[in-house]
């Protein structure tokens, strides 16, 4: 049985206040769209159709090729909205998956559950229920003697007798494809103005059909996103699903209420984590490594057996045996070799640090490339920017840089190089030379086997 799938994501959304779609709102570093696109692709034999109507062109956008999209324009409703993707799947499925854009923590399981469910029922339609005593605003499972699915009754007009039932409608359905298009024209116009996707369970109920019911397992899964208070629910979900995977797979996570890790960063085994650490974006993270505490890694690559502390890396490289911090900053275009160490309070933008360089302290390395096994002072300042562009810094191998040296860029130390505490290097000092001073002045030419 061929399967398409429908994401509905044309609301408007006034509970969120926002400017931008709801949909495209981030939990756990992804919009919430891609949660859901997720789980339904893999069961799609067709590209997921999404509907889109305010700010459509911005989900568009978001999504490009993954999806193919409908326009609902006006909104007038979820029976509606399906409507509008009848071009696109009718004739090309036997079955048809609805989903909404804006409940990210149902899984592929449930949803392949409900198709297998849909597969072995004679009748045209299949539907995801759970029991619950906070209602949430779902409509009401109204079932007669025997048990079997009557209706659904939303909460807004439902009677006192119906709101004390507690098996709760998610809103995710599995129909057959011919009925739905034969049936959807039948929905008439509701007192709200809008056509529902829930008159299909009575009208399929009128003729003799039977619908069948697939309950939830864990009832998180049905929490939609509706405000902020909603967003924060789900992200705390996320958040614990990711951090037991992640703990599962030999990562030790000291305090997993305190450690925020997205849902696209890799964690090598035997790598610790300590708490109030946030590991953002595409980050991937090696074997055996400690990070943290009070540390944020965002987009950046991470070697084995590093040790970063109190610090922030962002858009950078650290290769094997790296340690950094605490307090040091490593922005875009860092890229610290294999063995090297950066102390406190330094900062490196746009640089490259040889193997086995130190730089202790109190430093900022910007736009330079520098050797290995080079010793940066206490202090030294690359001064790359002369007020209209960024120059280059050139460092040779096991070059020496005394405390509070200013390298003045465009500017060049040959391999072995020294420069004097307090230094202003205005000029190239050639490899194996001692500079000293304001401006630095060569004085002193060593052997190359040593000084």
């Amino acid at each position: 049985m061929r399967l398409g799938t429908i994401v509905l994501a044309a609301g408007k959304s006034t509970r969120m206040k926002t400017a931008i779609p709801k949909v495209l709102h981030r939990l756990a570093g992804k919009p919430i769209i891609e949660y859901v696109l997720e789980a339904v692709s893999p069961l799609s034999d067709l590209p997921p159709v999404v509907v889109v109507g305010y700010q459509g062109e911005e989900v568009q956008k978001a999504l490009g090729e993954r999806a193919q999209f409908a326009f609902q324009e006006p909104q007038l409703g979820t029976a509606h909205a399906v409507a509008q993707t009848q071009p696109l799947l009718e004739g090309k499925v036997e079955a048809v998956l609805i989903t909404y854009a804006d409940m990210p923590l149902v899984t592929r399981e449930t949803l392949l559950a409900l198709y297998e469910a849909q597969k072995h029922n004679p009748g045209p339609l299949s539907l995801l229920t759970f029991s619950s005593q906070n209602s949430r605003g779902f409509g009401r499972i109204v079932r007669n003697s025997k048990g079997e699915v009557q209706a659904i009754v939303e909460e807004a007009v439902a009677s006192p007798e119906q709101l004390s039932i507690q098996e709760l409608n998610v809103g995710l359905y599995c129909v057959r494809a011919d009925w739905l298009w034969d049936t959807l024209p039948r929905i008439t116009l509701s007192q709200k103005g809008e056509y529902f996707l829930t008159d299909l369970v009575a009208l399929a109920v009128k003729e003799g059909l039977e619908v069948k019911t697939v309950s939830l397992a864990d009832p998180v899964e049905a929490i939609g996103i509706n405000h902020r208070a909603h967003l924060a629910e789900a992200e705390a979900v996320l958040r614990e699903r990711i951090n037991t995977h992640w703990m599962l797979e030999g990562v030790t996570i000291l305090d997993p209420q305190s450690t925020y890790i997205e849902a696209d960063v890799y964690l090598g085994q035997d790598t610790v984590i300590y708490p109030n650490t946030y590991l953002q974006g595409k980050t991937v993270i090696g074997q055996s490594c400690t990070i943290g505490p009070n540390t944020l890694i965002r987009d950046s690559q991470i070697g084995s057996k590093c040790q970063i502390v109190f610090s922030v890396v962002e858009r950078a490289v650290l290769e094997d045996e790296v340690d950094v911090g605490p307090f040091a900053h490593l922005r875009q275009g860092a890229h610290l070799a294999r063995g090297v160490h950066m102390g406190n309070f330094g900062e490196v933008k746009n640089s490259y640090l040889g193997p086995g360089t130190k730089m202790g302290h109190f430093s900022y390395i910007g736009d330079a490339t520098i050797g290995a096994g080079v010793n940066i002072g206490a202090g030294t300042i690359t001064c790359n920017y002369d007020g209209e562009k960024k120059n280059p810094t050139e460092v040779g191998d096991g070059a020496f840089i005394g405390s509070d040296t200013m390298l003045v860029a465009p500017v060049k130390l040959g391999e072995g190089a020294r420069t004097g505490a307090g230094a202003v290097v205005t000029k190239d000092i050639p490899p194996h030379c001692l500079a000293v001073g304001v401006p630095a002045r060569v004085i002193r030419k060593f052997k190359e086997t040593g000084g």
